[in-house]
């Protein structure tokens, strides 16, 4: 290839890229080729395809919403049958009790010499009674103490856990969320790791430490280990350290010193999380049972939970009416702190 040859390529290179040379051809388009009465016709036919995609997305909509309603309707009410047939069975007389469940529980392996067998009739599981009385009420309150015992000594050991554990959690989630180092971030994950193993791996060093301590058989035995938990450390970290670096910087500008950052910025903008995990920790500790059972051997100090574990079939209505009084405390905090439960949990990014 000559000079002049290769000259001329690179001309006409440089000038295409500079689009020198490159004549744009305008086309007419569909839509301009249309008169105006084909394009008045166009326009119809579009409104048309549009009503209908908006009137089909629109009944899709109402078919998901009501789907959505129907399953979550379904949810609630399985959810909600067995409290109210709790609270309405608590009002039958014994006999009724006896008549209704009498053959379910003479199916069961205690009854019969080999194991449990097929129920003899059909039991009659009636929700209304049929004579209202209060006669379990009142032989759970007034003739037997033992109720009143047990439910004192479920709020003695739910109480402390749950002050304690809120307190601790948010000195070590304030720590861990300001503080970001790399041992603190190992520290951190132990964390999770121990929030991953179910309780019932720590009882037995537990119920090892607690003897070490002399401290078994006592309510500390439970109240210690409940404090120390890790699930609140986890989430209140999760949640603190969404607070901005702004509001601590400004408040280190106007002389604020940590106890005063952590008491008036980060724990006020945490209160929402705080009440979430003070009702979830509440209804947690309230239905303990592995933990009394173990680390208390004294019958006199287990709490509520225990003793409805282990009321047998002639005191199956007392356990009736000791149940509806049990679900008390936990539905009456679950519905004044709602919308801080729901608010919480939301926030902090826990699905």
């Amino acid at each position: 290839m000559d000079t002049n040859t290769s000259q001329s390529r690179r001309e006409a290179a440089s000038q295409a890229r500079r689009k020198v040379n490159i004549k744009f051809v305008h086309e007419p388009s569909f839509f301009e080729k249309m008169d105006e009465a084909e394009k008045e016709e166009f326009f119809k036919q579009e409104r048309v395809r549009s009503m209908r995609v908006r009137r089909s997305r629109a009944i899709l909509r109402r078919i998901t919403l009501g789907v959505g309603i129907a399953i979550a309707c379904a949810v609630s009410i399985l959810a909600i049958v067995p409290v109210f047939y709790t609270f309405l069975n608590s009002f039958m007389s014994s006999a009724e009790i006896s008549h209704n469940y009498g053959v379910i529980f003479q199916s069961l392996s205690g009854h019969v010499q080999q194991g449990a067998s097929y129920l003899a009739e059909t039991p009659r599981m009636t929700v209304v009674p049929q004579r209202v009385t209060i006669e379990q009420y009142k032989n759970l309150l007034l003739m037997s103490p033992t109720y009143l015992l047990k439910f004192w000594n479920s709020i003695i050991l739910v109480v402390p856990i749950v002050v304690g554990q809120m307190a601790v959690s948010c000195l070590a989630a304030y720590s861990f969320a300001r503080y970001r180092r790399k041992r603190r971030e190992v520290l951190f994950f132990s964390y999770i790791i121990l929030m991953l193993m179910p309780f019932q791996v720590t009882l037995v060093p537990n119920y090892m430490i607690s003897e070490q301590l002399g401290i078994l058989n006592t309510r500390w035995a439970i109240i210690l280990p409940g404090i120390f938990s890790t699930f609140a450390i986890f989430l209140l970290t999760k949640y603190m350290r969404q607070i901005p670096n702004a509001y601590i910087e400004a408040a280190k500008l106007d002389g604020a010193r940590e106890w005063q950052i952590f008491t008036r910025i980060a724990v006020p903008m945490c209160s929402s999380a705080i009440f979430a995990l003070s009702i979830l920790l509440f209804i947690d500790y309230w239905n303990m049972v592995e933990q009394p059972l173990v680390l208390l051997t004294d019958a006199e100090k287990q709490p509520m939970s225990v003793f409805l574990s282990q009321i047998n079939e002639a005191e199956i209505g007392i356990a009736f009416a000791a149940s509806a009084l049990y679900m008390i405390p936990p539905l009456l905090i679950f519905l004044w702190g709602e919308e801080y439960l729901v608010e919480g949990i939301s926030r902090s990014g826990v699905k």
